[in-house]
């Protein structure tokens, strides 16, 4: 692969990625994923599923559109591993504990209410993901659409 094969792939994962995190994911998902009983590891599961077709088919329109070709084996390792590492992270409790590990509790923290209050001061809120998450997907879109 090239470099710029490289940088189209990871232009496509990018895309996708925000695109299934924010807009394919369920609502039932995103608050169910992390519940430490059967049906949270199921509602992950289902998210990681449907956002690994997310890439998969960025990817097939990137290789239809540009004539990539990509090695069958090497795409499902790389989405597998994807998915695996995404899963971990959606459980939560996996990435609490790595950042108690490394110290950054705090900010792993910012965003959630505070003790014994009904607020939330964050980085930002689901309207904003929402808004960008379309925007990079149509940016997508629109180098598939610069590249015919």
């Amino acid at each position: 692969m090239t470099m710029t094969t490289d940088l189209a792939a990871f232009a496509a994962l990018f895309a996708a990625h925000n695109v299934g995190d924010h807009w394919v994911q369920t609502h039932h998902q995103a608050c169910a994923k992390a519940a430490p009983t059967t049906a949270g590891r199921i509602a992950c599961l289902k998210h990681v599923v449907t956002l690994t077709a997310t890439k998969a088919a960025a990817l097939a329109a990137l290789a239809l559109m540009v004539g990539l070709t990509l090695h069958p084996l090497a795409l499902l390792v790389g989405l597998a591993v994807d998915a695996a590492s995404h899963y971990w992270a959606d459980r939560r409790v996996t990435l609490a504990a790595l950042a108690d590990a490394i110290g950054k509790r705090g900010f792993y923290e910012l965003g959630s209410p505070r003790p014994g209050r009904d607020d939330a001061p964050h980085l930002g809120t689901g309207a904003y993901a929402l808004d960008q998450s379309w925007h990079i997907g149509w940016l997508f879109i629109a180098a598939l659409i610069i590249t015919i």
